[in-house]
């Protein structure tokens, strides 16, 4: 699909993607997926594979540990071998337990709905403190948890904006955070980075 835009102005350009997006691939409307301690683990889970693996990691780890405080404890040998099914399970094991534990030093619990309240910066900074937390986990768990406007840039979302040119060409993954969060309206973060996704998958 080929995206004519009508100018060099990023705010018409990227209202003239959202248009053509949601019509080849919408409409896209916002639900929450998971509790935030969920989407942060499966977030974390779904590094360097695909969906189908990080759901089926997930789904083994609910199935081999009754509650997050029993994944913070279990043999660390144990729960790599539980999400061995989304591979790298031997180095996300101990960053899930290392997360778990900071959760509960910090916050005496694996409750995260006080990030729903929390000022954008404040709450991207709080999740991004957390051992092996990128810009791209927080903005997953902030905009799909708890539908702030985080928008995460993943491979789809980076290589679509770059060839769009709504980033330059040399801005790191980690900066594209920013830079599409500064052009695109709060209200359609999610229909954006949806139709990002959308569209890389499917055409390029």
């Amino acid at each position: 699909m080929e995206i004519p835009l009508r100018g060099d102005r990023q705010p018409a350009r990227v209202a003239d993607v959202l248009e053509l997006l949601e019509r080849h691939h919408g409409p896209f409307v916002w639900r929450s997926r998971a509790d935030p301690v969920s989407e942060l683990i499966q977030t974390v889970l779904s590094q360097n594979t695909s969906d189908v693996n990080s759901g089926r990691a997930f789904a083994c780890l609910k199935a081999t540990f009754p509650t997050w405080e029993a994944v913070a404890n279990a043999d660390t040998q144990k729960l790599a071998a539980a999400i061995q099914t989304g591979g790298l399970g031997r180095i996300k094991a101990p960053r899930i337990q290392a997360i778990l534990r900071s959760l509960e030093e910090q916050r005496g619990s694996f409750d995260l709905s006080f990030l729903r309240e929390t000022p954008l910066a404040e709450a991207k900074k709080w999740l991004r403190s957390l051992p092996g937390v990128g810009p791209k986990t927080a903005a997953c768990v902030l905009l799909f948890s708890l539908g702030l406007p985080a928008l995460p840039v993943d491979t789809h979302v980076y290589r679509v904006a770059r060839r769009l040119g709504l980033i330059p060409q040399k801005a790191s993954p980690d900066a594209a955070h920013d830079i599409l969060e500064s052009i695109v309206p709060a209200k359609d973060i999610y229909r954006f980075h949806m139709g990002l996704i959308a569209h890389g998958r499917q055409v390029c």
